[in-house]
């Protein structure tokens, strides 16, 4: 994830933006759900117990088990709330990953063979087939192709600029029209009380 292109550390200052811009800091949800993740209605906590989205991607698989208790623990609302904020901010899609320990190795074509049908067969995806064998077009009995183990899943290929026109728009989901105004507001009250 980190490694991914355009990734670049969460500021801590606007996760405190978006915990007071949810609850108010004089709320008594404040001490509760800080992000409000896991209200009636709110899809976000059931995305990450469930690790839809790609946010298995994104949490750790140690941490979800944390998310059970988010509506009621303000460290896992915290936690889950950034996981989901990230889920939605990564762009995923399907891409053919090669396995981790395997190698490249040969296969022969034999009669009735195809790219597709030699992946399969082999546990491979036809797409790394086709960057291992460039070129291929025709097979013919006999010919060596380069073989390696793959499959499909989805990856992170990707990230949105992490800024509050962002999260109003991909976190809130237009739920609060005021959503980017209200995160603004604080970082600028943040960045007033750090100069003080």
């Amino acid at each position: 994830m980190r490694t991914t292109q355009g990734y670049f550390p969460l500021d801590w200052k606007l996760v405190k933006a978006m915990a007071w811009t949810e609850t108010g800091a004089a709320r008594p949800q404040w001490a509760t759900k800080p992000l409000q993740i896991g209200n009636a209605g709110d899809p976000g906590l059931q995305v990450m117990l469930r690790r839809e989205e790609g946010s298995d991607l994104i949490v750790p698989p140690t941490m979800h088990v944390s998310f059970i208790s988010a509506a009621s623990n303000p460290r896992a609302n915290i936690e889950a709330g950034v996981g989901y904020l990230l889920t939605k901010l990564a762009n995923t899609s399907i891409r053919s990953v090669p396995e981790p320990s395997s190698q490249v190795y040969q296969v022969t074509v034999k009669a009735g063979d195809s790219l597709s049908k030699i992946a399969r067969s082999e546990g491979s995806t036809e797409e790394l087939m086709k960057q291992l064998n460039p070129g291929v077009h025709g097979l013919t009995i006999g010919q060596v192709l380069k073989c390696r183990k793959a499959s499909m899943r989805r990856v992170v290929t990707g990230w949105k600029f992490i800024n509050t026109s962002n999260i109003a728009r991909y976190y809130n989901g237009g739920g609060d029209p005021k959503y980017r105004e209200k995160l603004d507001f604080v970082l600028r009250a943040l960045e007033r009380r750090r100069k003080q």
